[in-house]
């Protein structure tokens, strides 16, 4: 008697043409959507910009929300328009060489007053026509892995304080650590630690008369060292605390963001071309329109020859 075979199971193999058709139909109607954004019918643009100045304003009257074509925004924004433009002062004046002479008459005021720290390294000047930096070894300020200014610390800072509230010049403090690792309940790193030095100092300064809206406080930790952490004395040196005596509050704006040790003065002054370029001619400026509703376009260039110093 033959013997019978097992029935086989059908499997059918055409299964992934759903999977793929599910696909497409997907992709498709992505495309469809993307075209859809990409294209702008000024019609339903018009009955949108309508029906929200009747939903907001009412029909009664009153101004406008002010939309426009979009083809003319774009123009306007690009070209100007007539119209009462919003305040075109700018916030920064220019610099003049007064203010340079003034960070010369400082540096000569701190060599006068330290002249023993000075020669002896615990109090570092460097200066140019930008700005001046008065280094501040950590341990003259500081007992170790603290940031609670010590007694010498509050008579050292009341006589720089002293020289510096007879001045306006923009002030920021940067704290610095070395590349030893500090993890306590206060300071759980060298952050925490290099901040709280800076914010230390800072507060002296305003408590004993410098104003304190001329003053800014950073810290950069172990990450900007101006000497080698491979031996004791260079770490010893990059525990440190710099008040930097800007120019002006645009040199300071640079030097905060990258860090006084870590830009030269010719990087400054590119940036400082950067932002009279950009105050100048790439912002943006809010105007009412005669027949009512407001337009924001790109503001016209500022004559700096009648800017006031």
């Amino acid at each position: 008697m033959p013997r019978r075979e097992p029935p086989t199971d059908y499997v059918r193999e055409d299964r992934w043409v759903l999977s793929y058709a599910d696909f497409v139909t997907l992709l498709f109607a992505f495309f469809v959507v993307m075209y859809s954004l990409s294209s702008v019918n000024e019609e339903k643009y018009r009955e949108l910009s309508d029906a929200l100045n009747s939903a907001f304003i009412g029909l009664g009257g009153g101004d406008r929300l002010g939309l426009e074509s979009p083809d003319r925004m774009a123009e306007e924004m690009i070209t100007g328009d007539s119209g009462s433009p919003v305040s075109l002062k700018p916030l920064v004046a220019a610099p003049d060489a007064e203010k340079t002479r003034e960070l010369l008459t400082l540096r000569q005021k701190m060599e006068s007053a330290f002249p023993h720290l000075v020669d002896e390294g615990g109090v570092r000047l460097k200066s140019n026509e930008l700005w001046l930096a008065i280094e501040l070894n950590s341990s003259l300020l500081f007992e170790s892995g603290d940031a609670l200014p010590t007694i010498a610390a509050d008579q050292l800072l009341e006589k720089i304080a002293a020289i510096l509230q007879g001045h306006g010049n923009p002030i920021h403090v940067e704290g610095f650590t070395d590349n030893r690792s500090i993890s306590t309940d206060q300071f759980p790193s060298n952050w925490e630690l290099s901040a709280a030095r800076a914010a230390a100092v800072v507060r002296l300064l305003a408590l004993n008369g410098v104003d304190p809206i001329r003053l800014a406080a950073v810290g950069y930790g172990e990450h900007q060292p101006a000497y080698s952490n491979r031996t004791e004395s260079g770490r010893s040196l990059n525990r440190r605390v710099v008040i930097v005596v800007s120019r002006d509050e645009k040199v300071r704006r640079a030097l905060s963001a990258f860090g006084s040790e870590q830009i030269s003065k010719d990087a400054v002054s590119g940036v400082i071309a950067e932002l009279n370029q950009s105050e100048n001619t790439g912002a943006i400026e809010q105007v009412q329109k005669p027949g009512g509703g407001v337009l924001y376009r790109q503001m016209a260039p500022i004559d700096q020859s009648r800017v006031q110093e």
